[in-house]
């Protein structure tokens, strides 16, 4: 409790509410809110919804997702939620299509936030996802290169 309190103490902020500008993109829409639970970690948790096609044209297909994401950071660098990072997320959705059914990804990346003096939050990342997302031959699935890219408010 103690880290809580002394956390909770400092000018240092706690949460942050970002969107990824990238998943937008690609016809995803990510909300995230995060909090820092002690100075290396932070967990963040949000809605994934994919309600349109990609804007860069892949993927493209006849389907929906309504689900929700949740990624786990620990910072290496800096203190939680600013500096540097390696983080583990996944995402579970209902995927609607013409065969409807659960679909999902999971990523690990490496990063880094940085977090302005009057809040603005600007954070990137690369790694590696598996995907199992959407119907066989239409969706994503199998090993692709994963990015992360966020802007929002720390508070």
């Amino acid at each position: 409790m103690f880290f809580l309190t002394s956390l909770a103490a400092s000018a240092e902020p706690m949460w942050t509410v970002t969107v990824d500008p990238l998943t937008f993109a690609l016809g995803f829409a990510h909300v995230q809110v995060e909090t820092a639970f002690h100075p290396r970690f932070s967990l963040y948790a949000g809605p994934s919804l994919r309600l349109y096609d990609s804007l860069l044209g892949e993927p493209a297909g006849p389907y929906r997702g309504y689900g929700a994401e949740a990624g786990l950071r620990w910072f290496f660098h800096g203190r939680a939620p600013e500096g540097g990072w390696l983080m583990a997320r996944g995402v579970l959705a209902w995927v609607d299509s013409a065969e409807p059914g659960i679909g999902g990804y999971t990523s690990a990346l490496a990063g880094y936030t940085w977090v302005a003096d009057f809040g603005l939050v600007l954070a990137g990342g690369l790694g590696v996802s598996w995907f199992d997302y959407g119907p066989a031959g239409v969706g994503i699935h199998g090993v692709l290169p994963a990015a992360h890219t966020n802007v929002g408010w720390a508070f």
